[in-house]
């Protein structure tokens, strides 16, 4: 038994499929259904239901997959340590973001990140907050950058900045021509809402529900372009983060500061606890808090 091994079969935990796990590790499917075969010789267990046309684990074969993910685990935080990096903004930087934050966010610090650690090799990976703690957690991703939620309470955060949320509504609504709305403004109002799976829904909805809004439960949209595209389409209104909202506002939409209270969300740069890699990631969270402190000033200004 080897790590190689143990990675083939977490692989194949996770796509359930032997020629999708076999991309993902970068070998054919031959080699890893081999090597799976041989783990199960050399361990004198059955892994696998062999009477299925689907991959189904066994229990004992589920154990093992769970121990296994803990060992890679590991494996990475040795790796880690024996880089001797820990201060170093050298090598690969494997960064997960959610939709939610990325594509507003990386336009304005990876110019940034790429003057101030030229030696730094970034690699970008969206998902959704559940699927991005995962990751982190199993050594696929270095740190993650989401909004504080209650999954991520676990490990290591950072904070970059706080970003309040807008009132969206269309230019022909009744609050249209308001400088700034009290969120009780919205008791018995039907807000759009993205749909499950994302972080900002859950914080938008809470703050909605609490001066006695409700969802429209006719429709969820997948982002936050659609949210607003349904928004300048007349079909509703919603509540949508500060950076999402563009710089011209030439849209259909109209963007309202709203007060008592301001919702807003705290992103957060999450690190697995104990990573020797710790000095990097600070490195890098208070370069993203100095630039999106200004960059967050100035909208306030505007």
């Amino acid at each position: 038994m080897n790590i190689r091994d143990l990675e083939y079969l977490v692989a194949l935990a996770e796509h359930r499929h032997f020629r999708k796990a076999a991309e993902a590790c970068f070998v054919s499917q031959p080699t890893l259904s081999g090597q799976i075969r041989k783990l199960e010789d050399e361990l004198g267990v059955s892994l696998l239901e062999r009477t299925s046309r689907r991959v189904l684990f066994t229990d004992a074969g589920m154990r093992l997959v769970q121990q296994a993910r803990n060992v890679l685990r590991e494996v990475t935080i040795l790796t880690e340590l024996a880089s001797e990096q820990g201060e170093s903004m050298t090598g690969p930087l494997h960064i997960g973001l959610i939709p939610t934050v990325g594509p507003y966010l990386l336009p304005k610090i990876i110019p940034l990140l790429r003057d101030r650690f030229p030696d730094l090799e970034l690699f970008i990976h969206e998902g959704q907050t559940q699927q991005l703690v995962q990751q982190l957690e199993e050594g696929k991703l270095d740190c993650i950058i989401l909004a504080s939620v209650e999954e991520a309470q676990h490990l290591k955060e950072l904070p970059l900045y706080n970003e309040p949320m807008l009132l969206a509504v269309n230019e022909k609504h009744r609050l249209a021509d308001c400088a700034e709305v009290a969120l009780d403004v919205l008791q018995g109002e039907t807000l759009l809402m993205l749909g499950d799976g994302h972080c900002l829904r859950d914080q938008a909805m809470g703050f909605c529900f609490k001066v006695g809004a409700r969802e429209d439960q006719r429709f969820r949209a997948t982002s936050l372009e659609t949210l607003r595209n349904m928004v300048a389409a007349g079909s509703g209104i919603t509540l949508l983060p500060q950076l999402s909202v563009p710089a011209d506002k030439r849209d259909g939409v109209v963007y309202i500061p709203t007060t008592s209270p301001t919702p807003s969300r705290q992103i957060t740069l999450d690190y697995r606890p104990g990573s020797p890699l710790r000095g990097r990631y600070e490195q890098l969270a208070d370069a993203i808090h100095e630039q999106m402190t200004a960059v967050m000033n100035d909208r306030t200004r505007h």
